[in-house]
This record gives C-alpha cells, sequence and structure tokens, in this order.
C-alpha cells in the first residue's frame, strides 16, 4: 500500500513521463497556485487595542484611512489605557513617516523592531475618497467613512486585477467593532476580527493544571520505576510515552486503585519525570485557617498556595468554586502564623456590571471598599470558622486580620515593588495582557501573586476569553518551575449558586 508521499511522488513521475489527466492537471495548477497578498485596512479601536498591530500582519500591506488617524487624535488625551495606547501608535506611525525619504503613495516600509527586514507596506489615504454607500449612511460618521474607503480600494484592486490579467489583492477591513464588521460584510466587504492578540481560538483549550492518569499508567510506566520520601512526600521516577506531555507543577490523579494517587510533576527530563505526592488538605488536621478542601481541585490549589517553592499561582473558575477563600485563607495562615509574608493586598479592575455609582469620597482604600465586597464576605466566613476565643476572641482576630490586607487600586500599581507581601489580583479576567504584565512584573523579593478569575465573566470592552490576562498569563507561564495553575471545576457555594451557573 502506498503512503501518501509515494501517491505524489507516483504522480509527479508520471507528469513527466505521460499526458496528464485533467485531475493531475487541476492538481498541480492548485499547488503552484500564489498566496494572494491582503490589504488590511485597520479601524482606530486595533490600534487602540494593541499598537504594536502595525508590524502584525506579516507580509500583508496595511491601509490606514484618514478617519482612524481623526479618531487616534481625538483620544490620545488621558490617563486610560485605551489614551496611552493612542499615544504609542501615534508614535509609531510618527517613527515611520518621518524616517524614510519614500512618498508616502508608494507605501512606507514596516520594519520589524528586532532588525528583521520589511515586510508589508504602509498606506496612508492621501486623497479624497467618497465611496458610494447606501443613502441611509451617512458620511459624517467615521465608521462609514471607513467603509466607504474600503469599498473604494475593493473597487480599485478589482480593477487593477483585471487589466492586468492576474489575481487582485484582497481588501479587508480588521476592526475590534462588531457592528463594524456586520456593516461591512451587509455591504458585501470582507471584515475580519483582530486576531493576533488571541492567546487561544477556544477557551476550552485552556490549560487546566490538571491531568487524570489512563488506567494503564502504572502499566506502561512503572517497568522500571524509582521511588523514595523525603519530608513527609513521596516521590517516583516514572518512564514512558505521556513524560513529554506533563508540565512541570502539573496535577496528576488516578482514582481507579484502592488508594487513589493525588501527585505534582516536579521535573521532567525527556521521558523522565519524578511525581510527588500531595499534601492531604480535605482533612482536618491540614486545614488552613479553619478551611479545608471540599474537592480534588481545591486540594490542589492548597498545595500550590501553600508552597514557599511557586511564586505565582493561578486559579480560574465559575463563581462559587473558592477561589477568593482559599487565597484569603492560605495568605493569612502564612502571613499571621508562619510570618512567611508581611501582609496581604488585594487589588482587583474597577469595571462595574451596571451603571457607575460616581466618585466616591475618602481614601484610597475607602474608595475601594465598594469593590471588595468579596473580601468582606470571606473574611466573615474566615471568622466565623475560628472558634477559638468565643465572641471576644473573633472581635479580636477580626481587628488583627484586617489590620494585615491592604486594599490597593491598580491605577496606581506602576513604578512600586511589593516585597515580601502575599499579592492578591481579583477578578484577573478583566485585565488586558500588558495590565497583566505590569501588575505582575511588581513583585519583589519573597513576594508570592496570586491571580483569580473566571474567563466566563468579562467585562472589559473588546476583551474575549482568547485575549483576557488572564488566559494569556496561564499560557505562558506554565511550565515553570515556580509557578503553577488549576481550574477549579465544582463549585461548593450552594446548590443554588451551582445550578444558577449550569442553567442561566
Amino acid at each position: 500500500m502506498l503512503k501518501p508521499y509515494d501517491v505524489e511522488q507516483a504522480a509527479d513521475e508520471m507528469s513527466a513521463h505521460s499526458p496528464q489527466s485533467p485531475m493531475i492537471q487541476k492538481h498541480s495548477r492548485a499547488q503552484r497556485k500564489p498566496k494572494v497578498k491582503k490589504l488590511f485596512v485597520v479601524d482606530t479601536n486595533v490600534l487602540m487595542h494593541d499598537p504594536t498591530s502595525l508590524f502584525r500582519f506579516e507580509e500583508h500591506d496595511v491601509y490606514l484611512p484618514i478617519g482612524t488617524l481623526e479618531e487616534l487624535d481625538a483620544n490620545k488625551k488621558g490617563l486610560s489605557d485605551v489614551s496611552r495606547n493612542a499615544r504609542q501608535a501615534s508614535r509609531f506611525l510618527d517613527e515611520i513617516v518621518s524616517t524614510q525619504d519614500t512618498d508616502i503613495k508608494d507605501g512606507l516600509q514596516l520594519k520589524l523592531k528586532d532588525g528583521q527586514a520589511a515586510k508589508g507596506r504602509l498606506f496612508l489615504q492621501t486623497e479624497a475618497i467618497n465611496g458610494e454607500l447606501p443613502a441611509n449612511l451617512p458620511l459624517g460618521k467615521t465608521d462609514n467613512q471607513i467603509l466607504s474607503v474600503v469599498r473604494y480600494l475593493q473597487e480599485r484592486e478589482n480593477t487593477r486585477g483585471k487589466q492586468a490579467r492576474e489575481t487582485a489583492c484582497q481588501v479587508v477591513l480588521v476592526s475590534k467593532d462588531i457592528n463594524m464588521r456586520i456593516k461591512a460584510r451587509a455591504l458585501g466587504l470582507a471584515a475580519e476580527d483582530y486576531f493576533n492578540d488571541k492567546v487561544l481560538e477556544d477557551a476550552d483549550l485552556l490549560y487546566t493544571g490538571v491531568r487524570p492518569l489512563p488506567k494503564d499508567f502504572w502499566n506502561t510506566h512503572g517497568r522500571d520505576v524509582e521511588s523514595w520520601k523525603k519530608d513527609g512526600h513521596a516521590y517516583y521516577r516514572v518512564r514512558g510515552p505521556l513524560v513529554p506531555k506533563l508540565h512541570v507543577n502539573e496535577f496528576v490523579y488516578d482514582e481507579s486503585g484502592e488508594r487513589p494517587l493525588y501527585a505534582l510533576v516536579k521535573e521532567t527530563t525527556g521521558r523522565v519525570a519524578v511525581l510527588e505526592t500531595l499534601k492531604d488538605y480535605t482533612h482536618a488536621k491540614n486545614s488552613v485557617w479553619g478551611i479545608t478542601a471540599r474537592n480534588r481541585e481545591q486540594n490542589f490549589a492548597l498545595n500550590l498556595l501553600m508552597s514557599p517553592a511557586v511564586d505565582f499561582v493561578t486559579l480560574v473558575g465559575q463563581a462559587g468554586t473558592g477561589k477568593t477563600l482559599l487565597a484569603l485563607a492560605a495568605g493569612l495562615t502564612q502571613v499571621l502564623d508562619d510570618k512567611r509574608y508581611s501582609e496581604i493586598i488585594m487589588t482587583r479592575v474597577t469595571v462595574p456590571i451596571g451603571e457607575d455609582i460616581g466618585f466616591l469620597p475618602g481614601t484610597e482604600e475607602e474608595k475601594m471598599l465598594p469593590w471588595m465586597g468579596a473580601l468582606e464576605d470571606n473574611l466573615d466566613v474566615l471568622n466565623v470558622s475560628d472558634e477559638s476565643g468565643g465572641e471576644w476572641g473573633r472581635a479580636a482576630t477580626r481587628d488583627l486580620v484586617r489590620s494585615r490586607i491592604k486594599v490597593k487600586s491598580l491605577n496606581f500599581m506602576r513604578g512600586r515593588t511589593f516585597m515580601n507581601k502575599w499579592l492578591i489580583i481579583d477578578e484577573a479576567q478583566n485585565l488586558t495582557p500588558k495590565q497583566m504584565k505590569t501588575l505582575v512584573t511588581r513583585a519583589g523579593p519573597g513576594t508570592k501573586v496570586v491571580c483569580l478569575g473566571n474567563i466566563a465573566q468579562i467585562d472589559t470592552p473588546y476583551l474575549t476569553e482568547g485575549s483576557s490576562g488572564l488566559t494569556y498569563v496561564v499560557d505562558r507561564m506554565k511550565g515553570w518551575t515556580h509557578a503553577g495553575h488549576v481550574t477549579l471545576a465544582r463549585g461548593e457555594r450552594s446548590r443554588l449558586a451551582d445550578h444558577a451557573a449550569e442553567a442561566l
């Protein structure tokens, strides 16, 4: 039986020595068909979302209408990330235009930042364009001006292609605005979302940090297994075909036998991995600030949170899975009991679900308190779980705990360095990758960063499950020796909350 490459080789030999059949001719023409070059018309929201998008269209050309430049100018003032991105995009454009002597009409080279050769070219609108649009779309609106430019460019490229008797350059509008793309397609224009910022096409492909072992794992990996004990943990050195797929600090489990195995991948080298058994936080004797793990994933999360060797932890899960409670309980234990960290710092993105309530009086922490309802709710739970000392003891504990927790705003994080802190970033799914990088790089010596979020509840405009900063950091940090991730699958808040999360 011929393999696929044998069939292709036989077809090539036949084409060299015998008349070609129509099928082979068609196949060979398809193979020689050149790749169609595209001209991307970039909407303003793409540049304000990612200023480096100018350099991310590979060998294709980029076209900026006057409407895009006008909107960039209108949004450059302010202290928000959108304004900063608008200013950065303007700087890139100024650098491109001012450092080249080429006529703008002929296109300007888009050189990559690492000094590589130029690929595509940048074209700016240098003439008045009045593309024909339906009468009910007024040209006074910037979106409609951009659509008219796209239609004009499409007709121009089609005319050039017919005159030159070759494939026309494909004109595509790139926009983060869904309604803009819908209008473009309704007018027969090609439109796409900006995909370069997406870490994953499907959120279901996000790394979970948990892997069930196959039933035949010990038959295929346990022939030359080595085992030893150290510091209360059992270690297994295994070899086999599954090992190359494992990541450092990934949790594996096998519940098929009489004695279930729950372990952490400590190291991988080729086809050899070392597994470390976990501490059982489901047992009351190992409770963390009075809290015990209620399911397998919570046990995995507490093992990461309580490990001094792990500096960065991400916990993802739907509402009610215990993300904030576990992070606070582990933080309080290591701040007040173990003295491993000096204090807990908690921050989150202030994106309202409904209408904003306006300016708030008071200090930075007082302004943040309305956003920190989750913190207060979980502190109440942790305080009730502490049964020592009665009512007076709980009141004293509440005051002590509250004195060691600081609430900070994201707006004042630039330039700061947190040393020996337990930093919790709540609602991290509403952060952009750039904001996430800014926060994580605040960590100084001895600081542990814990990111919490639910990628199914994103409230920030233009962010999706695939482009969220939380998705970005989970994907980029996996496999690092001092980072760990767990996706919490089961809700533990109440049967009502669990059913609502699934049914609504």
